[in-house]
């Protein structure tokens, strides 16, 4: 089973999520004054105001407050073949210096012929079990952020097999390219605060392989992309206790879908039914398609904004902010967007470098490496955005552990 993003707001908000979602688009705007004014001088102020209004609308937005359940594992995967900019070379026109200039990616790992993106959530999601010290039995509920799965009615059901858990726990796939691991997160998060739910533990993964998906003779986006996988293991925690994920804030915008998909792109089929017949559609979906320079102004406008709007939900200021965890697309949106909320690079985790952007996979994989290296410590405070096709992004705010 996959839903889309919006089916799973509207699950969501049918089963117990009335008190928490709903901040209208009509109350964007105040809200994000409201934050301008707690976390900026009034100088930042008129620059913020200039970067994250007037082109900027949203069709569809949501914002939670604390949720009682913390994050206590997490684990991830990548496939063994590297593919390096040097080796690009030999395959379009561009070069080593010209790729990392642009972007800071150095090499990306990507998915052989054979081998398959299932198996690199399961992997993941074990390395985040073990961190935990939780059995697979144990988890409630189980889902599998992906736009790019094995089977396209969703491989959650066939990971949580795979790993072990029972008939009982709820398995499903959540669509929404780079925004994907922080929409799960949340949606597992109301699993856990709900009310009578019984859901204890919950396991999402972020997955994608869009190296099948890129053109490669297309030098603009075959430079960009790896494949890969992450997995975070959450609990509930008592509400009297402190709470580990502290704020949420997300929006979508479907004007801007052409800037970013991948679409359906079906062949004829005749059909010989009586008569002259009908013509119908074989399945297939075109390569995917982006338009770089709209993403980034949308990227460098509307993230420093979510970030905000999801810190004022939080009661967390900016410079309470210990790590400043993004989706690893471009270097170059990460400096900015650091820079428009006067957070340092020294506090923004990044290995964009060595895996490229691996949409859904990307913030876990870079939160797995950070907290195995001993970067992110237990009660540090994460400010976490993703953002992509959709056009969707959104930002949480973690206390880790």
């Amino acid at each position: 089973m996959r839903l889309s993003v919006g089916v799973v707001l509207a699950l969501c908000t049918d089963i117990v999520l009335v008190e928490s979602f709903g901040i209208i688009q009509q109350q964007r705007t105040a809200l994000r004054w409201q934050s301008r004014r707690a976390f900026t001088t009034a100088s930042q102020q008129q620059q913020q105001h200039e970067q994250m209004t007037g082109s900027s609308s949203s069709a569809l937005s949501a914002t939670s407050g604390s949720m009682p359940c913390r994050p206590i594992g997490i684990g991830s995967a990548a496939p063994k073949t590297v593919i390096t900019n040097k080796d690009l070379e030999s395959v379009v026109e561009t070069s080593d210096e010209w790729i990392q200039t642009r972007t800071g990616i150095a090499q990306r790992h990507v998915l052989l012929e054979e081998e398959n993106l299932r198996d690199l959530q399961v992997e993941a999601a074990r390395n985040a079990l073990e961190m935990a010290g939780v059995e697979a039995k144990d988890i409630d509920v189980v889902i599998c952020a992906t736009s790019s799965p094995d089977d396209m009615f969703g491989d959650a059901p066939s990971v949580a097999s795979e790993l072990g858990c029972t008939t009982d726990t709820v398995a499903f796939d959540l669509t929404a390219a780079c925004s994907g691991f922080l929409f799960a997160t949340v949606t597992a998060g109301k699993f856990l605060a709900a009310p009578n739910s019984g859901s204890q533990k919950a396991l999402v993964v972020g997955a994608d392989a869009l190296t099948r998906w890129v053109d490669w003779d297309d030098r603009n986006s075959c430079i960009l992309f790896g494949d890969g996988a992450g997995a975070m293991v959450l609990e509930s925690s008592p509400e009297d206790e402190d709470h580990g994920l502290l704020g949420f804030s997300g929006h979508s915008n479907g004007k801007g879908y052409g800037d970013l998909n991948c679409g359906y792109k079906g062949e004829a089929r005749p059909i010989a039914t009586p008569g002259d017949g009908i013509t119908m559609s074989s399945a297939s979906y075109d390569k995917l398609s982006m338009n770089g320079k709209e993403v980034y102004k949308f990227a460098t406008r509307e993230v420093p904004a979510v970030l905000l709007e999801a810190l004022e939900t939080s009661g967390v200021a900016v410079e309470d902010v210990d790590w400043l965890v993004l989706h690893q697309a471009n270097i170059r949106i990460m400096e900015i967007v650091a820079k428009r909320l006067g957070i340092p690079m020294e506090k923004v985790i990044t290995n964009l470098s060595d895996y490229g952007n691996t949409s859904a996979a990307s913030i876990p994989l870079a939160l797995d490496e950070a907290v195995r290296s001993g970067k992110i410590k237990k009660g540090d405070i994460l400010a976490c955005a993703g953002f992509g096709a959709g056009l969707s992004w959104g930002a949480a705010i973690m206390k880790w552990g």
